[in-house]
């Protein structure tokens, strides 16, 4: 039974060490720790042992147990931290390079033909007065003496 442990020990650890994927370690776990798997195996042999083998052997396949969950843990390690290098590697950005030149947008057609009836009328001798967009009220009745009771200041004749 010792080299039966001793050999399952040498087998695992070899295979993890190979191992090249999480899925490849996680079926080598299988295979050696799970309920059907080989270091299960001989630790049901354990009831067969004489009262005085079963503690040394208890404790070898205890330790067995541990090298092979230490090198699980050590191997998943390495995997994990090749795949996060391989995945910075992957996405890494380079900031010396050019981005995307940003389009400048154009002005709108209706400007374009304000401003050239703007210069028409400016060539003929007229000026250009800006002023609000909507009249108020004060402008439209209060300074022109039409009081509140006033028809004009119905909306349907204002607008």
């Amino acid at each position: 039974m010792k080299e039966q442990l001793e050999q399952i020990r040498r087998e695992a650890v070899a295979a993890m060490e190979g191992a090249g994927s999480a899925q490849e370690l996680d079926a080598l776990r299988v295979k050696y720790l799970g309920k059907k798997g080989e270091l299960t195996a001989v630790l049901k042999q354990m009831g067969k042992l004489s009262a005085e083998e079963r503690p040394a052997m208890g404790q070898l396949a205890n330790e067995v147990r541990a090298a092979l969950e230490a090198a699980l843990e050590t191997k998943g390690k390495a995997l994990e931290a090749k795949a996060l290098e391989d995945r910075l590697k992957d996405e890494a950005l380079d900031v010396t390079v050019p981005g995307k030149a940003v389009k400048e947008g154009h002005r709108h057609p209706m400007y374009i033909a304000l401003d050239e009836i703007k210069e028409i009328f400016i060539g003929m001798g007229f000026t250009v007065l800006d002023g609000p967009e909507v009249e108020l009220a004060e402008l439209n009745f209060d300074r022109l003496n039409a009081e509140e009771g006033h028809p004009s200041r119905d909306w349907s004749d204002t607008f």
